[in-house]
């Protein structure tokens, strides 16, 4: 006896034809079906757009029909003010070029602290061993006080500097009328009353040796350290450009 094959050879007509009604089921409900006249395998087969559906480009950007969302566009570009300025926020708007020239011609640096520091050298400021302005020293001098002008509201200081050769007292003294010969050029270019603070500091402050590393004297590091700093510091809390 062998029912098993018996029994499914007797479903097997219900589970097609099960089948069959679930599939057209799903097919009258996806698709339309229309009836030709002829075989089909004479017709051609082609792909058409669809009647007002959208046209999809692809374009250079800014090429005349590109896509454009109709607002603004966004742009990243550098500040309309010089990067070199130290401080700028304290610069008057019309004075912003004129202190970038000044600050690059002076080669001016900018410590961690803020504050903008000038280095004139000594022996165009001065003759040797002497505190009286050179007239050649002029021209520094007032692009210095040109330049003092663009920071209205900074306190500024003047600092005397001498080389390693000579006394402490010596050298303080010499600093210190350098300093102040400096200091009353530039005053007149001070705004708001402000007075410019005066130190000498003598040789304490090098900053070149003196010397090379066998003891022989370095001429030129000692030039470098001959000089006079004037320093702009920032400008108290709650003080405004003007």
């Amino acid at each position: 006896m062998r029912p098993a094959p018996r029994a499914v050879a007797a479903g097997r007509p219900l589970v097609l034809l099960l089948l069959l009604l679930l599939g057209a089921s799903l097919s009258a409900s996806a698709y339309t079906v229309r009836r030709v006249a002829g075989s089909l395998k004479d017709m051609p087969s082609t792909f058409a757009p669809a009647a007002n559906a959208p046209r999809s480009e692809w374009r250079l950007a800014g090429a005349p029909g590109a896509l454009e969302s109709g607002g603004p566009s966004s742009q990243l570009a550098p500040a309309n003010v010089p990067s070199t300025v130290f401080r700028v926020a304290e610069v008057p708007a019309a004075r912003v070029a004129v202190t970038q020239a000044l600050l690059t011609s002076l080669k001016a640096q900018q410590t961690d602290q803020q504050a903008i520091v000038i280095a004139l050298p000594a022996d165009v400021l001065f003759d040797f061993d002497k505190a009286d302005l050179r007239a050649d020293a002029r021209a520094s001098l007032e692009e210095t006080a040109e330049l003092l002008k663009s920071y209205p509201a900074a306190p500024v200081e003047v600092h005397g500097h001498t080389d390693g050769k000579g006394t402490d007292g010596y050298n303080d003294a010499l600093s210190t009328r350098r300093a102040e010969a400096v200091a009353a050029r530039l005053q007149p270019a001070v705004e708001g009353g402000r007075r410019l603070a005066i130190a000498g500091h003598g040789k304490r402050q090098p900053v070149a040796p003196n010397a090379h590393a066998d003891g022989s004297d370095d001429a030129e590091g000692r030039q470098r350290n001959r000089r006079v700093e004037i320093i702009i510091q920032p400008p108290p809390v709650g003080a405004r450009k003007s």
